[in-house]
């Protein structure tokens, strides 16, 4: 029988202690500053919101060659009676074989007892079990380096949501882009639009990584791929992750309920040969007022 969420989140801060003890090393596990506080926060008073899911990764040495795997980690605020969300990802992975990979893990915690906390498992599966992934990517890496010309694509994501104010949200937008290699930019205010661009797997890395499931009102709007024969460095519109901010119109309350001035974002978009994307964003053509 599934126990109160306060006896869930109580189980997590154990299991989190645990790992930190086992993993103390710089580097081996990475957890954001006030994921701890914040849940023991609302232990001490549960009548407030429920905190934000405790987010952390464990890098894990597989084989002789100390390659890095990093399992990323999400815990439901009903872990461990709810599933953890996991995902195992290496920079010596190919897609396909992390995919791969992945998939044995979830089939792995699937056939573990229900109830029962299980990321040290989980640690301890990537561990064992990467070495024949990461074995099978160095072949086909070999492979296709005897090809005449290897294409790369640009992967180019423009997202929209109703609107972008929470500094915890935009911390994660932020940390989450440069993390990933990505350019772009975050329109704080309402409404906020990120764009972010790099190799699509880590694009869609980050549209995972941000799309938590109380974040309701975001959509992915447009996507764009360039296929060069070059590096795609060469194709990025940005180059860095902006955390763009024009002047606001409206109420500066408690709420923060304001507008941001859309003329300038347009403005933006045509420095950056992207005015086009207004009307993909908005349903309506931009127009810049005269000076």
């Amino acid at each position: 029988m599934a126990g109160t969420v306060e006896e869930c989140l109580e189980l997590q801060l154990l299991e989190v202690e645990m790992l930190r003890t086992m993993y103390p090393k710089k580097g081996e596990m990475s957890l954001d500053e006030d994921a701890v506080p914040s849940v023991q926060r609302y232990l001490k008073n549960t009548s407030g919101a429920l905190p934000p899911q405790l987010e952390f990764s464990i890098a894990v040495d597989v084989g002789e060659a100390k390659v890095k795997v990093e399992l990323q980690v999400r815990l439901p605020h009903m872990y461990p009676h709810v599933a953890p969300q996991l995902f195992a990802r290496s920079d010596a992975l190919h897609r396909q074989q992390q995919s791969q990979l992945n998939t044995g893990l979830a089939s792995h915690i699937s056939s573990l007892a229900s109830g029962e906390m299980c990321i040290y498992e989980a640690v301890q599966w990537v561990k064992d079990n990467s070495l024949p992934y990461l074995e099978n990517s160095k072949t086909s890496s070999e492979s296709a380096s005897e090809e005449a010309v290897v294409k790369e694509t640009l992967h180019r994501m423009w997202i929209y949501s109703h609107h972008i104010y929470r500094q915890e949200l935009r911390k994660k937008i932020f940390d989450s882009a440069k993390k990933l290699n990505l350019t772009g930019f975050c329109l704080t205010g309402k409404p906020g639009v990120i764009c972010v661009e790099g190799l699509q797997e880590n694009c869609e890395e980050f549209w995972r990584v941000i799309r938590y499931p109380n974040w309701k009102h975001i959509s992915c709007k447009h996507v764009e791929n360039i296929e060069t024969e070059g590096s795609v460095d060469n194709l990025r519109l940005f180059r860095a992750f902006e955390d763009l901010q024009f002047q606001a119109h409206g109420d500066y309350g408690l709420r923060n309920d304001y507008h941001m001035d859309l003329g300038q974002f347009l403005e933006f978009l045509k420095q950056h040969q992207s005015g086009h994307i207004f009307q993909i964003l908005f349903g309506v053509k931009g127009k810049l007022s005269d000076k």
